[in-house]
């Protein structure tokens, strides 16, 4: 089976694109993911990049060189735009503020801190799974999966794993909290001027407008994947840089843990915001190929998750009471797949479902949530 678009890995060669935008492609070890791509928008003054990847030296080397490819160098980079505050986009960014004291913009919601809905993974749980069974041939009994998969999954599970070691889910208790000793190493990095998370010196609001390039850039939260996504939208060249809000082949990880009290809805209303823009006649993801169908995939996107809303009402009416979030992960996804992130991704499904009064909610003393929905 073939492997799909955001899993390829990063190629050296530099893409321009229309409006003068420069893709360039960064390897990063994620799972499900083989590259994210940075985009660069030269001008009089240098350039402006767009989610400059993972943090450490073997991304900024790997930067570097893309930059030379395409006659800039790290120096020249006056303003750096952070779609969402996952560290595959925002990672280069305080490395260069420090070496050419680039400009940080993000959404003025921007945040990032160990085990926060920051750290839930970049792709859903069932494309996880499909990718690597693309990617490694690997049976559609999850049961029998190859080594390479499990550790792959293994992986991302750790990074919500982790969390409920230091705290309980929201759909179990509290909020996930890191450690004492975590907290105070990230509180010493940031003492030390060390971290990697960028002071953001330009926040921006949807509908300010950022001049790149010589053009003019129209912002669009798009909130769903995080609470501080942002879109960008360049009317003259038809060009949307769309982050991680709409990629071409897969679908976002859209998890329980997040600002908003029904992040599922967030993205919906995103979709159809970015739908509705006009003219736009070449979509620039994060992951992935360019493409031109924005509509269309949006319907497509959106489509998926009904038809994972109507699996979730078949799952309850079968259960025929009321059942915990991990009762219905375990029903929605295969075996191999239950655990934190899954549960997550169910428990904003049953949530959407609730908020919209398709769906009832039991809370029980001890903290235990348990749904009846459809």
């Amino acid at each position: 089976m073939a492997r799909r678009q955001e899993q390829e890995p990063a190629r050296s060669e530099i893409t321009e694109l229309p409006g003068g935008v420069l893709r360039l492609e960064l390897p990063i070890r994620l799972p499900g993911l083989g590259h994210v791509n940075c985009y660069a928008i030269p001008d009089a003054r240098g350039a402006a990049i767009v989610d400059p990847g993972l943090p450490g030296p073997g991304t900024w080397k790997v930067l570097g060189e893309r930059l030379a490819r395409a006659d800039l160098r790290p120096r020249d980079v006056h303003t750096v735009i952070v779609t969402h505050s996952h560290p595959d986009h925002f990672g280069g960014a305080a490395r260069f503020a420090k070496e050419s004291g680039a400009a940080i913009v993000a959404h003025r919601r921007f945040s990032f801190g160990p085990f926060s809905a920051t750290d839930e993974p970049e792709v859903s749980v069932e494309d996880l799974a499909a990718h690597h069974r693309h990617a490694h041939g690997g049976p559609e009994d999850e049961d029998e999966l190859p080594e390479a998969l499990e550790a792959a999954i293994d992986d991302a599970q750790a990074i919500l794993e982790r969390a409920r070691s230091v705290g309980r889910t929201p759909w179990g208790g509290a909020r996930p909290r890191p450690s004492w000793r975590v907290r105070m190493r990230w509180r010493i990095a940031s003492w030390l001027g060390k971290s990697f998370v960028p002071v953001v010196t330009n926040p921006v609001e949807h509908g300010d407008v950022l001049t790149l390039g010589g053009r003019e850039w129209f912002v669009t939260h798009t909130p769903g994947h995080t609470g501080d996504h942002i879109c960008l939208h360049d009317p003259e060249s038809g060009v949307l840089l769309a982050g991680d809000h709409v990629l071409p082949t897969i679908t976002p990880h859209i998890g329980g843990i997040s600002s908003s009290p029904d992040p599922l809805a967030s993205f919906f209303y995103s979709l159809d915001r970015v739908a509705e823009i006009q003219g736009i006649e070449q979509v620039l993801p994060a992951h992935g190929h360019p493409f031109d169908d924005l509509p269309g995939r949006t319907r497509a996107i959106k489509r998926h998750h009904e038809e994972r809303l109507e699996r979730v009402r078949e799952i309850s009416r079968a259960f025929g009471a009321p059942e915990t979030v991990q009762a219905f992960a375990q029903q929605l996804f295969r075996k191999r797949s239950w655990g934190p992130m899954a549960e997550s991704e169910t428990y904003a499904h049953l949530e959407h479902l609730r908020i919209a009064g398709d769906a009832e909610r039991i809370d029980e003393r001890d903290g235990t949530l348990r749904y009846v929905a459809g």
